[in-house]
């Protein structure tokens, strides 16, 4: 294998776990989110609040997971 297919995997690799943690992070939020307006429709604020910084906090790791590959990449 040369060193620009092992950098071409590494650059893949990077972006595509980096990506499944979120992705799943993110899923995960959302229907718990659901699961707990429909246990308190009253608390819709607060859970909208908290539902939205945990969204921005999992897409963050997924931003830094491009960035990491972007600078393997042109490395």
């Amino acid at each position: 294998m040369s060193v620009e297919a092992a950098k071409m995997l590494a650059i893949s690799l990077t972006i595509g776990v980096g990506a499944i943690g979120p992705a799943l992070s993110i899923g995960k939020i959302a229907s718990k989110a659901v699961e707990a307006l429909g246990r308190n429709p009253e608390a819709e604020s607060s859970i909208r609040t908290a539902m939205i910084l945990g969204l921005a906090f999992a897409e963050a790791i997924a931003i830094y997971a491009l960035v990491v590959s972007l600078i393997l990449k042109f490395t």
